[in-house]
């Protein structure tokens, strides 16, 4: 079903012709970054939605499903945010029951969660299979951390006002704004805004 357009829907419009010429045989995965204050969630799954308007086969998965279990973080960081940045991601179990998988096509099965972020507990495996020609768009914060930048086809950053001192030590330490494909300024969601940087 075609979404109505605005100028929000435009602009993912234009993002999802850009990532379908560039991805569009074969599996792509999509990562998209930013604080939970940047609107990184309705942002990726609006993205899904402009992409499913061409009956692309679109997952979606979040980065919140695959953290470690509290007592498996380090604890001598006393602030949660800065644990989680540091080390509380299961890049290992992510690459394991998602990405490999997903990238392997046929009918190789894949997980899109993988523990409850609350509970820290498993969650009971859902595997999904899909077409040779497939969309994961997967968000999260702090997604474009060396370990695991290399597994996206294509990477959104989005920048809002809003910074916590996680995301400052992220954007300190890490630079995504050097690495990603597209940084998006989504202050006014309503209007999104495609910044595009000197890199020379």
């Amino acid at each position: 079903m075609k979404l109505v357009s605005t100028p929000r829907t435009d602009f993912l419009r234009s993002l999802a012709a850009e990532i379908m010429h560039n991805y569009g045989r074969g599996r792509t995965i999509i990562a998209v970054d930013g604080t939970d204050a940047s609107g990184r969630v309705a942002f990726a799954g609006n993205l899904a939605e402009v992409l499913t308007e061409n009956d692309r086969h679109v997952f979606r998965a979040s980065m919140r499903y695959f953290q470690k279990a509290g007592n498996e973080q380090d604890s001598s960081e006393p602030d949660p945010q800065l644990r989680l940045y540091r080390s509380g991601f299961d890049d290992s179990a992510l690459r394991r029951v998602l990405v490999e998988p997903f990238r392997m096509g046929g009918s190789t099965g894949f997980v899109l969660k993988q523990r409850d972020p609350t509970s820290g507990e498993w969650i009971q495996p859902n595997w999904h299979t899909a077409p040779h020609d497939a969309v994961l768009i997967l968000d999260g914060e702090f997604v474009n951390r060396p370990d695991v930048h290399n597994l996206w086809s294509y990477s959104v950053l989005l920048e809002t006002a809003a910074e916590t001192p996680a995301h400052a030590a992220y954007l300190a330490e890490v630079s995504p704004r050097d690495s990603v494909t597209a940084v998006i300024d989504n202050t006014d969601p309503a209007g999104p805004v495609r910044r595009f940087l000197d890199r020379c």
